[in-house]
């Protein structure tokens, strides 16, 4: 089974962060410059929270909450569900789908390596499965098999 780490490897991102004391509009423009949907709050190398595009829309403009004034600590997810890179990606769909989770940040030592969206898992996982489907095929082609 495929593991974070490999997808990570395969993903050949950066990580996307910000403070807690940063306002809201950093996270906001960072997600809209990187394309991303969340970014991780980290503070002394160490993973503090997560934001995401939600965050702000229900927590900010829905609260009517100045985005100038109001701290990513005061928005964020605090200490957030996180997986080692060791993981496999069977596991973090688990994780994901029990706990509604669309972003997961990997820690290796404790230190914030990466993050995995859900997006990621199912593209991975498609193409897995199409490449077993290839497999099957051409073996069946290879040794005359009929149905």
């Amino acid at each position: 089974m495929i593991t974070v780490k490999e997808l990570l490897d395969q993903k050949n991102q950066s990580i996307v962060s910000c403070q807690p004391s940063d306002n809201i509009l950093l996270p906001l423009e960072l997600m809209r410059k990187h394309k991303v949907r969340s970014i991780l709050v980290i503070e002394d190398m160490q993973l503090k929270g997560i934001i995401t595009q939600g965050d702000c829309a229900i927590r900010v403009l829905l609260a009517r909450l100045d985005p100038e004034h109001t701290t990513v600590e005061s928005v964020m997810t605090a200490h957030p569900l996180a997986v080692d890179e060791s993981y496999d990606l069977d596991q973090c769909m688990g994780i994901m789908s029990g706990k509604r989770l669309r972003h997961l940040p990997v820690l290796r030592n404790s230190e914030v390596v990466g993050v995995v969206s859900i997006g990621d898992l199912v593209n991975r996982l498609v193409e897995d499965q199409s490449s077993r489907i290839a497999s099957l095929e051409n073996y069946i082609i290879g040794h005359g098999i009929t149905y």
